[in-house]
């Protein structure tokens, strides 16, 4: 038996056990090593689509799933055992898959069907599969000469390795830090929430009362630095969170230059200028300078008001305090900002809390995702084991990784098929990496279910309570169910056209949209209810609400800005940069796009996972987001004319763009559900940006 490659649909997860890894992946490995041999082996003339393109898509299906389900355990389960085993198959994992576009005979062969006569027979979603992958083998070196490829190969194989290890940097050096204050007083400003999470926590870990336990994970920290009055306890919060991934041996320094380095390399290896166009070369962006100049775009348009939020900011806190005006320091900002927005907005985040219970939300959520797409939602019953022994095989119950876990199932609501299912985890853990994700964990065959699963960081219950999360939070939950639903609703049969399997600035798109209806009344009567007298959000505290939406909009859009700009610029002009101290390079690239405050930030590179937690991921890619909202803010002035819920536009959204994958070129997918290409101006108007001198 081999439980990671085990082909229950219901993954068995107390069986997939540190000692089966091994065994397993090494499994995997065989099998599809058996598999391409047997593509490479057969004669080019007897070759066709079926065996050799469609036969590549199932050779590492097994191995696929296996792999799959242990890096998903790494992110939501880790200890030290299961990380051993999957760092010592890492490289030769890594190497496998790495090897494949640069395999000689599979190339011969793939060339020979996929350019041959007989496609000319195929439709028109197998004739994308074959220009896809052909040119994937290409852009990853399927045509260079043996020794080049060789070289492409080690470095793929060691990005693997130092971006796995950045990863864990990042975790490690944020659960190395801890924060118990036993001092009532010293808690005065944060909301009794807050207080009562951090005693919840404290208690957990066996300390005595009084005290209060703080952490760097975002639900635990983030209300220290909008609320707590005391200066100097923020202040030493903001310092650890700058130093996550950035000093002693979770230090990432050197690993961000050698990652860096190592892409350049690739690109050039290939015949580019640099990583951001070997990346970008088939998104909807093209090039790494048509990216720039995208955020430059942006950053133009929106650089006066965003001077104004700080400068405004700043004279609010020398008028609240009787000081001079001053720039603000870093561990001020959330701090002041927060004051002010009550002040002029009257409007309190943890008023909002006790609408937002997280399975209020979800059943909220699937109610809006019913109405506009067609489909039905359902929870089935859950059981978490810690061993196989503990229960019967045949339980009618679907098992969790842990207990917090939840299980759906999706059916369309016209033929009862079942669409797919997934699991739902939104609460912190040391063994969890931060943020929030969305993740397929097996893609079917038509006619077949998908698997995936959603997964965050939100608010947990305390003290009996139900999770009662921010309205960021909300919003957060709405972003990561619009990827599963891009996911789950994709009838494309072939699996690497399907899903979210889209180019990366187009695959934000159905995530993004989905936060719009976080801000919709109609919308919000469905999920926002409170959680002890089920009212809905009372008229004027909504409209608090909406008054407040685009308080210092400007400074959140730069935030964005930034983290692409920097992006960019270090993949495109790498050799500018190389050798300089990481902290000065932040700091002239980001000279126009960083806040004016007293003490500069240390760099967000040591512990930005997104551009680092992987070989390739968002890196060059970061522009996705902004590029998307562009689309997400566009695509819903068409939900807006014919009606926020109307469910004649969410089955054409539905028809259109959850369904069809990769299975044409998305800007023509985009066209199909528009009419006409996407336009820059709705973005600005959503953010309260368009008017003025910003036009």
């Amino acid at each position: 038996m081999h439980p990671f490659l085990a082909p229950d649909f219901h993954v068995r997860w107390s069986t997939l056990v540190p000692e089966a890894i091994e065994p397993d992946i090494r499994h995997g490995l065989e099998l599809a090593k058996s598999a391409i041999e047997a593509i490479c082996s057969q004669d080019p003339a007897a070759a066709t689509y079926e065996s050799t393109f469609l036969a590549l898509e199932t050779a590492t299906e097994a191995l696929g799933h296996g792999w799959g389900r242990l890096n998903h355990l790494d992110s939501v389960s880790d200890n030290p055992a299961q990380r051993a085993a999957l760092n010592k198959m890492l490289p030769e994992v890594s190497d496998f898959y790495s090897s494949i576009p640069l395999n000689e005979p599979l190339w011969s062969v793939l060339k020979s069907v996929g350019e041959g006569p007989q496609t000319a027979k195929l439709d028109a979603v197998q004739k994308r599969f074959i220009e896809e992958t052909l040119a994937d083998f290409r852009q990853s070196g399927a045509d260079l000469p043996p020794v080049r490829k060789q070289r492409v190969a080690a470095i793929e194989a060691e990005l693997s390795q130092l971006t796995k290890q950045y990863s864990e940097h990042v975790l490690d050096s944020t659960n190395a830090w801890e924060l118990v204050i036993t001092e009532e007083a010293k808690l005065a400003g944060l909301p009794e929430s807050a207080v009562a999470a951090a005693a919840a926590n404290a208690r957990a870990k066996g300390l005595d009362a009084p005290a209060w336990r703080f952490t760097l994970q975002f639900p635990s920290m983030f209300p220290l630095m909008q609320h707590l009055h005391d200066d100097a306890i923020r202040r030493q919060v903001w310092e650890a969170s700058s130093m996550v991934g950035g000093y002693g041996e979770y230090d990432n320094t050197p690993l961000v230059w050698h990652i860096l380095e190592l892409r350049h390399e690739k690109a050039a290896i290939l015949g580019h200028e640099h990583f951001a166009d070997l990346t970008l070369l088939r998104r909807m962006a093209k090039t790494g300078a048509d990216a720039l100049e995208f955020i430059e775009n942006l950053h133009s348009r929106i650089l006066p008001a965003f001077h104004a939020d700080f400068r405004q900011l700043a004279q609010y806190k020398a008028a609240k305090t009787g000081q001079a005006v001053d720039l603000l320091e870093p561990w001020e900002t959330a701090y002041w900002a927060e004051l002010q927005r009550k002040e002029n907005y009257d409007l309190d985040d943890e008023a909002l809390r006790p609408y937002f219970p997280v399975d209020g939300v979800m059943a909220g959520m699937f109610e809006i995702a019913s109405r506009l797409f067609g489909i039905a939602i359902q929870q089935k019953e859950t059981i978490h084991l810690d061993r196989t022994s503990d229960i019967e095989h045949r339980t009618p119950n679907v098992e969790v990784w842990h207990p917090e876990v939840s299980f759906y199932e999706i059916h369309d609501s016209k033929s009862g098929a079942h669409l797919g299912s997934f699991y739902a985890d939104w609460h912190p853990r040391e063994s969890k990496r931060g943020g929030a994700w969305m993740n397929s964990l097996h893609t079917g065959s038509p006619g077949e279910p998908h698997l995936g699963l959603i997964i965050g960081n939100m608010s947990p219950p305390v003290d009996g309570k139900p999770a009662l999360l921010t309205h960021r939070e909300v919003e957060t939950i709405f972003h990561e169910f619009g990827h599963l639903l891009h996911g789950m609703l994709s009838e494309v049969p072939v699996r690497s056209l399907a899903g979210t399997n889209v180019p990366w600035d187009f695959v934000e798109l159905p995530s993004q949209i989905m936060e719009n209806f976080c801000w919709d009344r109609q919308s919000l009567d469905l999920f926002a209810r409170h959680h002890e007298t089920c009212e809905p959000i009372p008229e004027e505290l909504f409209a608090k609400m909406i008054a407040a939406r685009n308080y210092l909009s400007a400074s959140g859009f730069m935030r964005q800005l930034a983290f692409a700009k920097l992006d960019l610029e270090l993949h495109i002009h790498f050799k500018q940069w190389l050798g300089k101290d990481l902290d000065t390079v932040d700091k002239q690239i980001l000279a126009d796009y960083r806040a004016p405050l007293k003490t500069h930030t240390p760099t967000m590179l040591r512990r930005f996972g997104h551009l680092f937690s992987s070989p390739t991921g968002y890196a060059a890619g970061y522009y996705s987001y902004k590029w998307a909202e562009v689309l997400d803010a566009d695509a819903f002035t068409r939900f807006q004319d014919e009606g926020v819920l109307n469910p004649e536009t969410g089955r054409s959204f539905r028809e259109h763009i959850l369904s069809k994958g990769n299975s044409a070129p998305v800007d023509e997918l985009y066209r199909r559900f528009m009419g006409r290409d996407p336009e820059l101006e709705p973005l600005l108007v959503r953010a309260g940006l368009a008017g003025g001198a910003l036009t």
